[in-house]
């Protein structure tokens, strides 16, 4: 199955963060932009203007430098993450198959060494669920299914869609509250 990058990367893809992790893997692997090249089956001179932050590199030629540098292609995409994040269902890239139907959109990474619990949650407007600061370091990921949900860390009240997604340290304390009647999300809790 072969998979593409909605054509090529749109105007909204940061070529910057690209650059940089590609340098950054790649000096990481201890190679040359030549040994890198060489190892992907790419030109050195494309491999240079990806690292420049000029080019407009195909979902292949990535997995293929992904693959050169032994790290998950999500390593080259994913920046690195502030505290709070929020990703409205609009904004994900999309990775489709030639098939048409099926596509995927990466939302977040998972650490090294990193234990995840995964929740489905359903909820109804009325009453506000206070949670307690876990362990330190967790992080949440909530995914809204269904209907709209708030959720309030450290005094900032984040409003999600179907389709949203939201990231946030789970050891400070916050609230989840449904906005409509059967609303449903994925919670996701990370702990080392």
């Amino acid at each position: 199955m072969q998979i593409h990058y909605k054509e090529h990367m749109d105007s909204s893809f940061d070529h910057d963060q690209l650059a940089r992790a590609l340098s950054r893997e790649r000096k990481r692997a201890g190679l040359s932009l030549t040994e890198a090249a060489s190892r992907a089956g790419i030109g050195k001179s494309t491999l240079s203007i990806l690292e420049s932050g000029s080019g407009n590199p195909s979902v292949e030629t990535l997995w293929a430098l992904a693959t050169a540098y032994q790290v998950p292609l999500s390593s080259l995409l994913d920046p690195p993450k502030p505290d709070i994040e929020m990703i409205r269902k609009g904004d994900l890239p999309e990775l489709r198959s030639d098939a048409g139907s099926y596509a995927v959109s990466l939302i977040s990474t998972s650490p090294l060494g990193v234990q995840r619990d995964i929740y489905f949650v359903a909820a109804e407007p009325g009453e506000v669920k206070t949670s307690e600061p876990h362990q330190a370091g967790t992080i949440e990921h909530i995914i809204v299914a269904t209907g709209r949900v708030a959720v309030e860390v450290q005094g900032a009240r984040y409003e999600l869609n179907h389709g949203d997604y939201l990231r946030y340290p789970g050891d400070l304390a916050h609230t989840f509250e449904a906005l409509e009647s059967e609303s449903t999300a994925v919670s996701v809790i990370e702990s080392s």
